[in-house]
């Protein structure tokens, strides 16, 4: 990946986009329709499926290493031996895979693929013996061009099919990544189908991806070509690119299934771009999708934290479940998504993720995830790793960024779990230093059955005074029943502004006496009051800002990943002095306290880029749309943009892609100013 965020990183002067335009980044109606049968695929297909009945699991070095010389031979041999020692093997994990820059720039004098003998000393052969001889499998990349991806130019695989098929074959090559750099403009169908001949004429089982980045939906063609194909440009260690990512595969679940696998990249988990929080949607949200499990970090740094992440066998489970389905949105109204996946038993698992910088309630149904009529249900939640039954109700206040994982079942046994319940709050905590706020919080039985013993509690930061004003316990929860608690929160008088960590804590017990505990993590802003007048939002401090690709900038352009990087804000070859620089998808969340009445932009895609962008804009009133545009490309002027804001206690100034990935979407504030 040298450069992830316009996507060239696999390319060689090729900017992949319009493949993936507005038909993938659909709207909610469209991500929400029923799923079509799965595409027939011909005869020559079905001996392939035993490649990769489930989603391949395993290692990639790239996102970890790149091209710099800790990747070698030691280090692959190393990662063999962590996915023994650290139990990956036993979680499923088995394949350990070289990506670019193993190979030395030139063939050799027969036209042969040379391994680098710094890198590699014992050739690619010692290497594949060495990991073959703990049960696990190798796989090796090259590129469906004249040259690799790296700007090096290591030998491509263009017309060399056959020839680098058999030494992969050779040397015990278990699996093959197929780029699309350097590719000449030949068909990709027909590069793409020439490599998967010479595989098959080796005799070897080699699982084949297509790595060419969703240019030519290969969906629609290469379920008779290969076990898995790139969906999307090059993921990168952030939210943002995550997202988009996300987004784009989604709508491809009626293509994927045993042995032809939408394949949305490999995992950034543990790399450091993301919380943990993220990391735990990331691959919670992969897992859902049916995507493979390929380990992106460098697992001889990984934390306690990445491992189990990485090891959780419960949701491992769901990406490898035999039936093979990808999961399908139910629901995604709000950045509130719910994505539930057939599982071969009969039972559903539902991704409750939280898009939003905020935590949110988000809810289905049984009968909404597919499920028969019942009398109760078993809720299994696969990261907490506990069973809890429920009446048909499916929800969850989810933390900002946050993933819910629920594998659910009417098998009949339901009365043996206490009831599951829903920690909530009735608004986003926000407080004025030295000033007592008022924050109300519910516990819910969501169960068949009644909780007993409830009671709940409140902590914020040391300093901080918490008390409740009404009562923290009932002896008895009926189902569907709440207990309601207002809370008197102050943070000391000057406390700096920015986000606090509060713990809602509730314990309960089931009629048998079988305690259950739970916690919601919830953040608190400190938060001060907006000048009176008219105030430029880049003087004034935000309460958090994200964007799509480094942090967000005050009087300058976005830039590229680094803070501080950016230009002069400039639209339409009009340049700016005031302002804020982002790239989509952005969310810039200021307070107003109910006290502001008008927000006013000009707003457009930054010059910075050429031609490149598109993007929206949108102003949203704590949950209300108050103004937005359509979706505004570099060839537009600045566009005026005017809110009516009056009593929201917070404001979003949030930029979306315009329904083609997220490559090259810088956006600009121009003079965004706030009337209070």
């Amino acid at each position: 990946m040298r450069h992830p965020h316009t996507y060239r990183s696999r390319r060689s002067g090729v900017t992949a986009v319009g493949a993936l335009a507005a038909a993938l980044l659909v709207s909610a109606a469209a991500l929400t329709a029923p799923a079509a049968a799965t595409p027939v695929r011909s005869p020559a297909a079905a001996a392939d499926d035993s490649l990769a009945p489930t989603p391949p699991m395993g290692f990639n070095n790239w996102n970890s290493t790149h091209c710099r010389a800790e990747f070698d031979e030691t280090m692959v041999e190393g990662i063999a031996d962590l996915f023994i020692d650290k139990g990956l093997k036993d979680a499923g994990y088995q394949y350990v895979n070289l990506d670019d820059c193993w190979a030395l720039p030139n063939r050799d004098a027969n036209g042969q693929l040379v391994p680098d003998p710094t890198r590699f000393p014992h050739g690619i052969k010692a290497v594949a013996d060495y990991v073959h001889a703990k049960g696990l499998k190798l796989g090796i990349y090259t590129s469906a061009g004249t040259k690799t991806c790296d700007n090096t130019g290591f030998p491509g695989a263009l017309g060399h099919e056959a020839s680098d098929a058999r030494q992969f074959a050779e040397w015990g090559v278990d699996y093959l990544k197929y780029d699309n750099c350097n590719n000449q403009g030949v068909d990709a169908r027909q590069r793409y189908r020439t490599m998967r001949d010479a595989l098959r004429a080796t005799g070897r089982p080699i699982v084949y991806s297509i790595c060419e980045w969703g240019e030519n939906k290969p969906w629609e063609w290469a379920s008779d070509v290969g076990q898995l194909w790139r969906t999307t440009g090059d993921i990168s260690d952030n939210w943002g690119s995550m997202l988009s990512i996300l987004k784009q595969n989604l709508p491809l679940a009626p293509y994927a299934g045993p042995g032809h696998w939408n394949d949305p990249d490999m995992l950034e988990v543990g790399n450091g771009g993301m919380t943990d929080t993220e990391y735990r949607s990331h691959f919670s949200l992969w897992s859902i999708m049916a995507a493979p499990l390929l380990i992106g970090t460098d697992l001889r740094k990984a934390s306690a934290e990445t491992l189990d992440i990485l090891g959780n066998k419960e949701v491992i489970a769901v990406d490898q479940d035999p039936l093979g389905r990808q999961g399908t949105v139910v629901s995604s109204e709000g950045g509130r998504w719910v994505v539930a996946k057939e599982m071969a038993d009969g039972s559903r698992t539902v991704a409750l993720f939280n898009e939003s910088a905020t935590a949110q309630h988000i809810a289905t149904s049984a009968s909404a995830v597919g499920l028969p009529k019942a009398a109760g249900y078993t809720q299994r939640d696969l990261w907490r790793h506990r069973s809890l039954n429920t009446s048909g109700t499916i929800a969850a206040t989810v933390p900002a960024h946050g993933t819910v994982l629920l594998r659910v079942s009417a098998d009949g046994h339901w009365a043996a779990h206490p009831p599951a319940t829903e920690l909530g709050v009735t608004q986003q905590p926000l407080v004025e230093a030295g000033t007592p706020a008022t924050l109300t919080t519910t516990l819910t039985d969501l169960g068949r059955t009644t909780a007993h013993r409830v009671s709940v509690s409140l902590t914020g930061p040391e300093g901080w005074r918490v008390r409740a004003e009404s009562p923290t316990r009932a002896g008895t929860l009926a189902p569907g029943r709440s207990l309601r608690t207002r809370w008197r929160v102050t943070a000391p008088e000057g406390t700096p502004t920015g986000p606090y960590a509060l713990s809602l804590h509730a314990s309960y017990r089931s009629a048998a006496g079988t305690p259950v505990t739970d916690v919601l993590p919830l953040t608190a802003d400190v938060v001060v009051r907006p000048p009176s007048g008219t105030s430029y939002l880049s003087d004034l401090p935000w309460m958090s800002a994200t964007g799509g690709w480094g942090p967000v900038e005050r009087d300058t352009s976005n830039g590229e990943s680094a803070a501080g990087d950016g230009n002069p804000l400039t639209i339409g070859s009009v340049t700016y002095a005031k302002g804020l620089g982002t790239h989509a998808p952005s969310d810039i969340t200021y307070y107003t306290g109910g006290r502001c009445t008008k927000i006013t932009a000009e707003v457009g895609v930054d010059d910075e880029k050429g031609t490149r962008g598109t993007v929206a804009f949108e102003i949203r009133a704590d949950d209300t749309k108050a103004a937005s545009t359509d979706v505004l490309t570099n060839t537009l002027p600045a566009q005026p943009l005017t809110a009516d804001v009056t009593g929201a206690r917070v404001v979003h100034l949030v930029v979306t892609d315009g329904g083609d990935g997220i490559d090259s979407d810088h956006a600009d504030w121009a003079d965004v100013r706030v009337t209070c």
